[in-house]
Parts: C-alpha cells; structure tokens; sequence
C-alpha cells in the first residue's frame, strides 16, 4: 500500500509549527557570527542578573534561591517559545511586589505555604497566558490603558522603594501600602542597626554613582565603550562582593547584620504546584492581574526594542512563549516571571542576536546556582535591598501627571487616581482600580463622540468644521460628520443630538450624515438611525448618508434600514451637496465662521 503525502498540506503543517515554535524559524539560520555576539550578550546579562535575580526574590518575600530558579527554566523556554530576539526573561521588580501582596493574603512569609503560593500564582499565571495566546486574546490587554500603566509602575516604584528601607535600617516592619509601611518603619526607627544602615547607605550611594558615573569615568580614562559597558554593568556584583567580604572579614553578622545565609548549592529542584480549589480561588484575581501587567510591559520593551531592527513581534505568540516561561517557574521552584526593561536593553545592547542569548544567560545562571551560592552566605540583605532600590527608583515618573495634565485631563485623572489607590490601598487595588478606570474612560469617551456640522471648503471639494473654517453652506441642508464607531453607548448620544439641531429650522429639508470617521455600526446603534429616520421624515426632511465605508455597508444591506432609508447614500460629500441643491457648489452662500489655519485639526 503506497501513501501519498501532499506537499502541500505538509508545507502548510511545517509552518504551523514554527509559528508555535519559533526556534525552528530562526534556528536554521543560527550561524558562528550570531553564536559569538549572543555569548558576549549572555555574559553580561548573567552577571547583571546574579544580584538581581536575589534581590528580587527578597522582595517577593522568598528565599534567594527561588530568584535563581526563576531565571533558568523560564529563559529556556521562552528561548523556544518567544518571538523577541533581545527580551530577557525573568523576576521583575513590579511583579515580584505583585507576587508578595497576592501570597501574603493567603500565607505567612518564610512557611512552606509561602513558597508552595508562588508556585500555583506562577502556575496560574502561566495557564492564563497560555490561553490567551492559543485563543488569540491578547488585544485584551489593551484595556490597560498607558496613562493607568505609567501611574501603577510609578507607584509600584515608590512602593517597593519604601519597603526595601527596612532592611536598609535593619529592623523588621512591613505593610502592604505605603502608609502602613511607614508608619511601621517610624515605629521601629529606634531600632535600627547602625552598622546595617551604614552598609546600606554606602551601598545604595555606590550603585547610584555606577549607574550615572563610572561609564563617563571609564571613557574619560580611555577604556572603550564595550568595555566600560561591561564593568558598569557588573557594578551590583562588586557591591556583593565587597559588602560581603566585609560582613564576613569583620564578623558583623554576629553584631545583628542580617544577611542571606544558607543557599541550596543545586540546580532548580522539580516542584509541584497546589491546585486544590480554594487556593486557586484566592490567587486567581492577582494571576489575571500578574498575567496582564506583566504581558503589556513584556511586550511594550519587545516591540521597542524590535522596531530598531525592522524585527517582527507577534503577540499572540509572545503570549505563549510567555505562558511557557512561568509554567516552567512553575515547575522548577520560582514565581511568576516576565519581560524586563533593563536586562532586555543590556542584551540589546551587549549584541543579543536571538533567544539564544537568553538560553546562554540561562547556563550561566545554573553555573552559579551550583558552584557561586556558598559564597553568598554572608551576603547583606541591605545590600540586596540597595540593589533593588537603585533599579526601581528609575521607574519613578512623574512626568506623567504633568504630560498628562497637558493633554488630556482625563488621562490625568486616570493616572493620579491610580497612584494614589496604589499606594493608599496595594499593588491589587491600585490595578483593578486602573483597568476598571481604563475601560469606564473610554466607555465615556465614546459614548459622548465628537460630531461635527462641516461645509464646502470654497474652490476644493473637501468639507470642514464650520467653527473652525470659512465654508459654504445652505440653510437647506445640514452635514453632520460623526467622528465615532457607532454602537450602543453613543447611538442614543446622535440621536438626541440630530434631533435636538434640526428643531426650529424651517428651511432644513437634508440631513446628511458623513459617515467617513465611522468604522462599525452596531444593531443598537442601526435602531437610532432607523429612529432618526422615521422622525425626520415625520418633519418633512430626508435622510441621506455619505462616504460610507465598504465593512459598515456589507453590514447595512443585511438590514432593512437601507429599504426604508428616506435620502439616498452617496460616494462623496461632495456629490451629495451639488445633487441635492441642483446648483454649482461656488453659487452656494460663505458660512460667516472664523478665519483659521488651513492646518488645524478638523
């Protein structure tokens, strides 16, 4: 029996999976040249990451390990999975808080339910990611608006920047928003450890004069630009190593220095999450959040760091590859993870090729986890602190209220209301709060869209704003450009609005409603045009559409309104104006509007 294999189904099979995995796409054209720059990239990201990785964990309120964990699996399988060729992946700052909040509610920090939360939170994260990309969801992140998005990430700065001065000081205090943290911080201010917060200070100066100064200091000096890139990189880890010869030189853990302390020497371990239903039920709400929040930053920094090289992002795809990375944390003893700004930059930077510098980072990580881990014992916690402070500030900005005040003063009550609740009520109400703002400002927003009375613009056929232009009109016939989708928050809105304009005027016998800016009619908004219709028609005057978009009239020919329409639709604004007045459009009367620039928005 001969079976016969079409190529191409199998041609068309083949590229079905590479679009799920896109390391067979980019892997056959994987050469030495990209082998070398995505192991310099991968060097540099790992020694950045070392630090971070720690710090990061502290802040999620796990052990230091756990942060090692989180950037090793996750890597790899967002190497096969992910689209972008420079994203690194793994613990970030706001979801690392955002881990600590969700998991705090349901168990106590240092337990094994602690650990065994962040488990089933990155489980739960990556589930829903997954799902999101293989049913093609992820336009659902854009009810995050960027207003909401750059108040959160600004508070969650502050936030996490404040909750790491406890260990700047030594003491033990906490809280979940910024006034319990504090005022817990100013409860035990008497208690603070002087040698901790001398150590934390020095650190926390040094990191900041790294970040701003060395690279300027190195050049100055005649070392070169990769090179000077390089050491200012691995600035964090010479704080790690010079606070914690110190503490072990001086033995200043026995004088109330709190330092890290015994870290598992292997590789991530194979975890089990805990699925039982009321866990789930608890963490659910915050992995949604965790999922969304993190999705949106990841892709943000992907898309941006793509478009410098003409790449493509899908992301669908990113969503998947995404979902894959916190399965595997999952799995392998992390939390949740996503894209980060600052590595991804530094990998750009450094040359990262493809994902494969990420899987390279991700071997120099499990060489650390195995060979480097006793020597951070005597490690500071100030100093992780320090580590996080430093790159959290930067996330601070508050240009935005000023940005948005400017623009939109919408937009800037959206960000200062999600500052605030941010840091008045916690990470989790602060971004629901934002989503539900996001999604109520546009609803208002397009419930109360822009409509626009224009005329002829003499000697063009183009129509205009009469308050913005000197245009041709006719006290017969009123145009009406509605800049707006139509659809069941704004129908009622034109309605009233047609209604309301053409009481009162006894020579009106048209009504034309240009229809260029309209992108979908829904069937409650058909109801109003059918309503308008009827009651222009008990008036004596006709209605007429124009410039009708070919989607919206494939949509309106399945109806009946068209049957019963009492104008006719017309290609152009212009047709409809010379046809309906029966005379050339120059013997037509100047609408007495303002003088304005030919250039100002309409």
């Amino acid at each position: 029996m001969t079976v016969h294999i079409d190529p191409k189904s199998s041609s068309l099979t083949w590229k079905r999976v590479r679009r799920y995995v896109p390391i067979l796409d980019w892997g056959r054209s994987y050469d030495r040249t990209a082998f070398g720059n995505d192991m310099v990239a991968a060097i540099i990201v790992t020694i950045m990451l070392i630090p971070q990785s720690l710090a990061y964990a502290l802040l999620a309120g796990l052990p230091p390990e756990a942060g090692l964990y989180a950037s090793i699996v996750p890597i790899i399988l967002y190497a096969i999975f992910g689209t972008s060729r420079a994203l690194a992946v793994g613990p970030v700052a706001v979801v690392s808080l955002m881990t600590a909040a969700a998991i705090g509610n349901v168990a106590e920090t240092g337990t094994m339910g602690y650990a065994v939360a962040a488990l089933t939170l990155a489980a739960l994260s990556g589930a829903i990611l997954l799902a999101m990309g293989v049913f093609r969801l992820g336009f659902l992140a854009n009810f995050l608006s960027h207003p909401v998005i750059a108040g959160f990430i600004t508070a969650s700065g502050i936030l996490i920047a404040a909750s790491q001065l406890k260990h700047i000081l030594g003491v033990d205090a906490g809280g979940h928003n910024l006034w319990e943290i504090v005022s817990s911080l100013i409860a035990h201010v008497p208690e603070t450890n002087m040698t901790t917060l001398a150590i934390g200070v020095l650190a926390t100066g040094f990191l900041f004069w790294v970040r701003k100064g060395l690279k300027p200091a190195l050049r100055a000096i005649g070392v070169g630009p990769r090179m000077a890139d390089v050491i200012t990189k691995a600035g964090p880890v010479a704080a790690v190593i010079a606070t914690t010869l110190v503490v072990w030189g001086l033995g200043l853990a026995d004088g109330g220095v709190k330092i890290v302390g015994d870290v598992p020497q292997s590789l991530p371990p194979l975890t089990m999450p805990d699925f039982s239903v009321s866990l789930i039920s608890d963490l659910l709400v915050p992995a949604i959040l965790i999922s969304v929040i993190g999705f949106v930053k990841s892709i943000s920094v992907a898309q941006t760091l793509a478009a410098k090289r003409r790449q493509r992002i899908n992301p669908d795809q990113e969503l998947i590859g995404l979902g894959a990375a916190n399965l595997g944390a999952a799995f392998t003893g992390g939390y949740p993870v996503t894209g980060g700004f600052a590595r991804s930059v530094v990998n750009f930077d450094a040359g990262a090729q493809t994902p494969a510098a990420g899987a390279f980072t991700a071997i120099g990580l499990a060489i650390a986890a195995i060979a480097l881990t006793p020597l951070v014992y005597f490690l500071p916690k100030a100093t992780l602190a320090a580590t996080i402070i430093v790159a959290v500030l930067s996330l601070v900005d508050f240009s935005i209220l000023k940005t948005s005040w400017r623009y939109s003063k919408a937009d800037f009550v959206a960000v200062s209301a999600t500052v605030l609740l941010t840091l008045g009520f916690g990470v989790e109400v602060g971004v629901t709060s934002g989503v539900i703002l996001s999604i109520g400002l546009f609803l208002y927003r397009t419930s109360r869209p822009h409509i626009a009375e224009v005329g002829l613009v003499p000697s063009t056929q183009h129509f205009r704003n009469i308050k913005r232009h000197k245009v041709i009109t006719d006290p017969s016939v009123l145009t009406i450009r509605i800049d707006e989708s139509l659809y069941f928050a704004n129908a009622r809105f034109l309605e009233d609005y047609v209604l309301d304009r053409v009481v009162g005027e006894t020579e009106l016998r048209h009504v034309i409603l240009m229809c260029s800016a309209i992108n979908e009619i829904d069937l409650s908004a058909l109801k109003s045009l059918e309503a308008i219709n009827h009651r222009l028609d008990e008036m004596g005057i006709a209605l007429h559409l124009s410039e009708v978009k070919g989607p919206v009239m494939d949509r309106l020919k399945c109806a009946h309104f068209l049957d019963d329409l009492t104008g006719k639709v017309f290609l152009s604004q212009y047709d409809a104006m010379t046809e309906l007045l029966k005379v050339p459009a120059v013997s037509l009367s100047v609408e007495d509007a303002p003088d304005t620039a030919e250039t100002k928005a309409s």
